[in-house]
């Protein structure tokens, strides 16, 4: 799949920050698409100074595997929170370039518009590679909400002051949930059924998981 150069990725901290305040209204909100028949879940992982970008394409809702990519690079960009996207996405991007097989939805293991500039790292990619994105996060970057019910299924809206920045979702029986926002081209509830439809056995998205065992190394 092919990405957009929307901007440059030799910039320092100020300037990423500045490019994500003009890229947040960009963001689309709703569903730009009919029908989702292929799931691709990214991650990276970090060896010394290099990225490992993995990513893994499922069908759905079967979830079998139909493809997968690796790209490993030099990271040029520090661990600076809130910044996360200039830091990993340079190696996400030639992964995804890889594949041969397009996915209809990408869920990214970091943060979508439940972000304090409203544009996390699912976002970022969303827009760069124009393809419907989910922020599937394991922990809460900010907002409030009241913790959802025990049960698979069970979730809350997460709030940034007053208005509905992502949701809670139990994947689960009484795990720790995650924490879903729109990332690009779709809208919460249509991401939190998605998100609910990936996950298995686990509490993390089946996608997602595969990825990040192929970012460490492993074999899936």
């Amino acid at each position: 799949m092919k990405s957009h150069d929307l901007h440059s990725w030799d910039v320092t901290p100020a300037q990423a920050r500045e490019i994500q305040e003009r890229l947040g209204s960009r963001v689309i909100r709703r569903d730009m698409f009919r029908s989702i028949e292929r799931v691709c879940g990214v991650d990276v992982g970090f060896c010394g100074e290099r990225a490992v970008a993995a990513c893994v394409v499922l069908s759905f809702p079967d979830l079998e595997i139909l493809d997968h990519s690796v790209h490993s690079a030099k990271v040029t960009f520090p661990y600076i929170p809130g910044l996360l996207s200039f830091r990993e996405i340079p190696s996400l991007l030639p992964a995804l370039e890889a594949l041969r097989i397009a996915p209809d939805l990408i869920i990214a293991d970091g943060q979508g518009i439940a972000h304090g500039r409203g544009i996390g790292l699912a976002s970022h990619l969303g827009l760069l590679v124009d393809t419907p994105t989910i922020g599937c996060a394991k922990s809460r970057l900010m907002g409030r909400y009241t913790e959802p019910g025990a049960e698979k299924g069970d979730w809350e809206y997460l709030y940034g002051d007053d208005t509905v920045i992502g949701a809670v979702v139990r994947t689960r029986r009484s795990v720790k949930p995650l924490f879903v926002s729109i990332g690009h081209g779709i809208a919460l509830h249509s991401a939190v059924f998605y998100v609910l439809g990936c996950c298995r056995k686990y509490r993390i998205t089946e996608p997602v998981r595969l990825a990040h065992r192929l970012a460490g190394g492993g074999v899936i």
